[in-house]
């Protein structure tokens, strides 16, 4: 440590006095090895006078004009190698002839001829030894100032309890450097706080150029979402990058670590005010019953788990198709069960499958079902149609009338703002999904039916966010497929909350609209998220940008605008957030035949009838493009192939 604190200066002096303290090292060493070759020589210490004292002055006035003149004290040590080495010992090479020439060939008196040829071998050893010393030494110190130095420099907008928690947290960090703090209170600018000066916000595009800004850690996890919307408007102006704190809940346990700094929120990026849950709408299907999530392995269906086995059921079932997604929810709710009472049980099964679907709900007798298995993903259904309107259409038919004939309670369906006046196989197939259940409400009133439809969630498999975030990483381009689309967003926790709390409010055939706020034009996020990444936007205005936005185009069966309702006569229910909306339906006595005759054109894959029948069931279905089913389309391709053969 002690090598360490004295290195410290040394690197900092200006070069001129750096190899004025090489050439007084030099000069001590031709002395000392004068010395040492004496003592060698005679075995007995020997005071330098007389001769002794002359031998020493012709080894520095020898020495130290070929040590010059051969570059020595141009080399930077702290990099030195085996070159500059091999530099040493030919400039001691020729050192040593002349010394040796003077003292062994001609000879002095009074001076031992030995001492000409073993001080020019001790003068090697211990030249080559300092510079290989300095290397050692002050090359890793210098390396680690550098590292140091290096470091993205960064602001803390907080000075509170947090913000200081997380400066002392960084104070030995090799990830970044706090440069001060930012704080709205006008009373602490100008003052330090444990030796950073705490900075006004308004000031902080300057500061950024000043002080080279590359990051702004959020330190204010109590703040509301509107406040925090409008620091980053600020933060947008400078162009830096924006990390964040979890909320005041994540960090309970009071201790702020550099782990704890994340990329900014995806709900930050929503901008909206999130709303408590109802915590007894929440509990009243699910606390202490058996409830049954199919697709608990996706986006929403993997969610919804975590908020059930938060509020505490005795059982709960987790149905998905595939493996690798069971066994991953699976997983994850036995560790955070872990001392816990809930019975989890996963269980690999299609909702296509009729048999399984049946054996398990009676073997069960689930109170609550959750159906969150569907093919959602709009340009793939729209290219395996028939997989889709399967999936979506007859799995949920199947389980329904496997919920009726078990005793479930309350039946959930998660739906989609796709459903509304369609223009894709995906949305249509959920409007025919909603309008079965509806159905089969009217005449099973045993089961309460009830369709939660939303749009779509920040995060999930498929969002546009972490897309366009991985985008960014890689330099860019962001794709989007058109300047004008408008979606709306929730964060999944939000929407899977709203879907409980909207089931338990059923009274049988409910169709409820979540309450998603503002639309969100995609243009507009992908500009926040380029800006809050500290990047800027590379186009036409500004060819020397970073990111540059690519139009692909719209996908097939993508819409520019979604809608939540069909009709305008939307209802208000108890929960802020919750709508009830009013949506005509075919009874069950004319649905059923014509969901039979659609199974049929299902099982032979015949694109052009399924289409058509669809047209003909879901109300407002207009397809927007020409067939793209790869099976229909490649038969086309070898029809017509075969015909020019002909």
């Amino acid at each position: 440590m002690l090598l360490q604190n004295f290195a410290m200066p040394i690197l900092a002096l200006p070069r001129w006095a750096k190899r004025f303290v090489v050439l007084a090292l030099d000069t001590a060493l031709c002395v000392l090895t004068v010395w040492l070759a004496y003592y060698l020589r005679l075995g007995e210490l020997v005071a330098l006078s007389g001769n002794a004292f002359w031998a020493a002055v012709t080894s520095v006035g020898i020495a130290l004009p070929i040590f010059v003149v051969s570059g020595l004290y141009r080399a930077i040590f702290r990099y030195s190698g085996w070159p500059a080495l091999l530099a040493v010992a030919r400039a001691v090479g020729v050192y040593g002839l002349l010394y040796a020439s003077v003292f062994t060939a001609i000879g002095v008196a009074g001076v031992p001829r030995t001492v000409g040829i073993i001080q020019p071998i001790l003068l090697l050893l211990f030249v080559g030894a300092s510079r290989a010393l300095a290397r050692i030494w002050l090359g890793e110190q210098y390396h680690s100032i550098l590292r140091h130095a290096s470091r993205p420099k960064v602001l803390i907008y907080g000075a509170g309890k947090t913000g200081r928690q997380l400066a002392v947290a960084m104070t030995n960090s090799h990830e970044m450097q706090v440069a001060g703090f930012l704080d709205d209170d006008d009373r602490l600018h100008g003052h330090v706080l444990n030796g950073q000066h705490i900075y006004n916000p308004a000031d902080l595009d300057s500061l950024a150029s000043t002080l080279n800004i590359s990051d702004v850690l959020l330190a204010m996890p109590s703040l509301s979402r509107r406040r925090r919307n409008e620091i980053l408007g600020q933060i947008r102006v400078a162009k830096v990058a924006v990390r964040t704190l979890p909320s005041v809940t994540d960090l309970a346990q009071g201790k702020v670590s550099i782990s704890d700094l994340r990329e900014l929120d995806i709900d930050d990026l929503l901008g909206r005010e999130p709303v408590m849950p109802n915590h007894i709408l929440l509990a009243m299907n699910v606390h202490n019953k058996v409830v049954m999530v199919t697709g608990a392995g996706g986006s929403i269906g993997s969610e919804l788990c975590r908020q059930i086995v938060s509020v505490g059921p005795s059982k709960l079932l987790l149905i998905e198709q595939s493996e690798f997604a069971l066994y991953g929810i699976h997983q994850e709710l036995v560790e955070k069960l872990a001392g816990h009472d809930v019975v989890l049980v996963p269980l690999l099964a299609s909702v296509q499958d009729n048999e399984r679907m049946r054996e398990i709900m009676s073997t069960w007798h689930p109170h609550t079902v959750y159906h969150a298995a569907a093919y959602k993903h709009v340009p793939l259904v729209e290219h395996n149609p028939a997989a889709g309107v399967k999936n979506n259409v007859l799995g949920t038919l199947l389980t329904a009338l496997a919920a009726t004939e078990n005793g479930v309670s309350d039946f959930v369906l998660v739906s989609t703002d796709k459903a509304v006046r369609p223009t894709n196989i995906m949305g249509a197939s959920k409007r025919l999904a909603e309008m079965t259940l509806q159905a089969i409400a009217a005449t099973n009133p045993g089961t309460k039916f009830s369709m939660v439809r939303f749009g779509n969630v920040l995060g999930s498999s498929g969002s546009v966010v972490p897309k366009f975030r991985q985008q960014i990483r890689d330099g860019g381009p962001i794709t989007l497929t058109h300047p004008e689309i408008v979606r709306y967003f929730m964060t999944i926790p939000e929407a899977s909350q709203l879907v409980i709390q909207a089931g338990a409010m059923a009274k049988g055939g409910d169709v409820f609209v979540l309450d998603m706020g503002q639309s969100v034009k995609i243009m507009d996020l992908a500009h926040r998220m380029i800006e809050l990444s500290g990047l800027t936007l590379k186009n036409e205005q500004n060819p020397e940008g970073d990111i540059e936005i690519a139009i692909t185009g719209l996908r097939p069966g993508e819409k520019l605008y979604e809608e939540l309702l069909i009709g305008d006569n939307a209802k208000p229910t108890p929960h802020p957030r919750i709508m009830k909306a009013h949506e005509e339906f075919l009874s069950w006595e004319e649905l059923e035949p014509k969901l039979n005759a659609l199974e049929m054109a299902l099982n032979i894959n015949d694109v052009g009838v399924i289409r058509r029948m669809m047209e003909g069931l879901v109300v407002g279905y207009m397809p927007n493009n020409e067939i793209v089913d790869w099976v229909y389309l490649e038969q086309e391709a070898e029809t017509q192939t075969h015909s020019f053969a002909l």
